[in-house]
Order: structure tokens, then sequence, then C-alpha cells
């Protein structure tokens, strides 16, 4: 149906990632997805079907932005209806998605995190001008992948992750790729870290 969504689950907490980190908002986390990342937390396929009514309902409205993510947003075709309706209640959308979708034209801030493993898929993208790229360390080529990304994107903020495996990240291995970025001569970006805040403080 056109105003039903798979979702996971709606909650208010705090942005944990990227340049919006601390920022309050209420995350709307959508069944379903296009990747299958082997490091996946998410449990994107244990949806139910919620009515829009039923999405708006859920939000605190005394935070005003919303976060729509994943699993992947932009797989769902009714994306905009959500959207809309997210901004004729005055909310702030932001949206996160691994960047093979178009994105809705009235969404306020979109977060790209494209993955390594799938780079043959977005050699066949087009060029995406979004707000912000998070880019997760789950790979020795990660410093290729990151330059070829560079290529693809026009973004205000260039951002690298590092991989969360059985509890354990791998900080040290991405701040020297993050290093290395930022020491070439010819850098075309400003790459800064962005750690998942919201799990080492035990956070959902």
């Amino acid at each position: 149906m056109i105003n039903e969504f798979p979702v996971v689950e709606i909650f208010s907490s705090l942005q944990g990632e990227g340049k919006n980190t601390g920022r309050k908002a209420n995350f709307i986390r959508l069944g379903k997805c296009n990747l299958k990342c082997p490091w996946c937390d998410t449990l994107y396929n244990n949806f139910s079907i919620w009515t829009l009514d039923k999405i708006l309902d859920s939000l605190d409205f005394s935070v005003k932005n919303v976060i729509v993510t994943g699993g992947e947003p932009t797989i769902h075709k009714n994306l905009n209806i959500l959207v809309e309706a997210l901004k004729i209640k005055k909310f702030n959308v932001w949206v996160e998605t691994n960047g093979l979708l178009p994105i809705p034209d009235n969404v306020d801030f979109v977060a790209m995190s494209p993955k390594r493993i799938y780079m043959d898929l977005y050699k066949k993208t087009k060029n995406m001008l979004i707000d912000e790229v998070r880019v997760v360390v789950d790979d020795k080529d990660i410093f290729d992948f990151c330059e070829f990304i560079e290529t693809r994107t026009k973004a205000d903020e260039y951002y690298l992750s590092p991989c969360e495996i059985d509890g354990e990240m791998n900080i040290e291995e991405t701040i020297q790729v993050l290093g290395n970025l930022n020491d070439r001569v010819n850098k075309k970006q400003d790459w800064r870290l962005s750690i998942q805040a919201h799990k080492i403080l035990g956070m959902r």
C-alpha cells in the first residue's frame, strides 16, 4: 500500500555519527536492504508494516529532527510520501543511504555510506551531490575506495568510520588510513574521523 512502510523500530536519541553527532533526533529505521554487508549490525529484515499515521503518532514532536535510516530507505518507492508528511509536520528530515538509488528532493540532509565490497555497483552510478560521506574501514583496500568515492560525489564533509565486528572496532587501522588520506600531496578532500559514539556510550 502507498501509505504503508516496513518499520524495524522508531525511537528518539542522539545522532552518534558524522557532522550532526550529538544532535537530538527521532530515528525511523525502515526494513529491507539492497545490499548484504557481512558486518551489518542492523536486523533490517525484522520489521512490521506500519501505516503513515502510526509512524507520525510514534514521533516525539519536541524533537524537530527525523533521521530516516535502514536497511536502505531509498528502495521504498513511497519514501517521498513519508518525507513529505514529515515536512508538513515541520520536521527537519535527514536520510541515511548507501547511495545507489535517488533521494527525494525535499530532504534537508543526506548522509551517504558507500560500501567498498560493492564498488562495481558504484561504478555504474551517477555523481551525487550530498551533505556528507561516511566510509566504513572494512578492508585493506579502503584507501583506493575512498579516492574513488571522491570522484563520484560532491559533499561538504567526508568521514572514515571504524568497522565493528563482534564488539571490537578497528580504530587504529582507521586512523592510519585517515592520516594517509590527509597526507596526500594532491588530495581532493579532507577526511575526518567519525566514531559511532552512541555505541561507545551504550545508547541506541
